[in-house]
């Protein structure tokens, strides 16, 4: 980690919330249900509903259902896209390249292996035998992250890897070369040791590290 990095509380990664156009994601869902119900509960700021780390941790406990993971999925899609018309778009073409029921298949094969093998087995699953065309790294280990953190198998916690983590990790760790996408199982195995290790050192939970090389990274970026 950079020098003097300071890490956000529990508390403030929980409450990381991200605002939401309920208007431009249903139309593109395969149906109805397929949006939480949770969502429609969001406070408001702005004028936009914001959906945080602690609703679609409360949504990701009914991951053991069909139901329960495609929930997952669109929560999570949804707290990592913002308000944009033409990112909600290009998120939401998962649902437009993909039938409902290979989606289904996916998940169910992933977090299974998740529940199973853990975090890295998890990650490599998502990204070869049970991949979904236009749900990347990036978002996959959104999903991964919600799903296990809480409750993990093995060592390491999954954590969301993404392109301003990647950018905080390439200024931070010299042993890699950090590209700001497609990155390998390795790669996500790499980046769950340091996180742990680091947040073993300094008495923090492994996204307590991951939301500070976020921040980090945004500053880089």
């Amino acid at each position: 980690m950079p020098a003097r990095t300071t890490f956000p509380d529990r508390d403030e990664v929980l409450g990381q919330a991200i605002p939401f156009d309920r208007a431009r994601w249903l139309p593109l869902l395969p149906g109805p249900d397929w949006w939480p119900a949770e969502l429609d509960a969001c406070p408001t700021a702005a004028g936009r509903p914001r959906v945080d780390r602690r609703t679609v941790f409360g949504i990701a406990r009914r991951s053991d259902t069909a139901e329960g993971r495609r929930h997952l999925l669109t929560a999570a899609l949804v707290w990592g896209t913002g308000t944009k018309a033409r990112t909600v778009a290009r998120r939401a073409r998962i649902f437009a390249e993909n039938s409902a029921g290979d989606i289904d298949a996916r998940l169910e094969a992933a977090l299974g292996v998740l529940r199973e093998e853990g975090a890295v087995a998890a990650y490599y699953t998502f990204n070869n035998d049970s991949r979904i065309k236009f749900l990347g790294p990036a978002f996959f280990s959104k999903v991964l992250y919600f799903a296990g953190h809480e409750q993990c198998v093995g060592a390491w916690r999954p954590l969301i890897l993404d392109r301003y983590v990647a950018l905080a990790l390439r200024a931070a760790d010299t042993g890699e070369k950090w590209h700001t996408s497609g990155w390998t199982t390795p790669c996500y195995g790499r980046y769950l040791s340091l996180v742990h290790d680091h947040a073993r050192r300094v008495g923090v939970l492994p996204d307590q590290v991951e939301a500070a090389l976020f921040a980090y990274g945004r500053r880089l970026a």
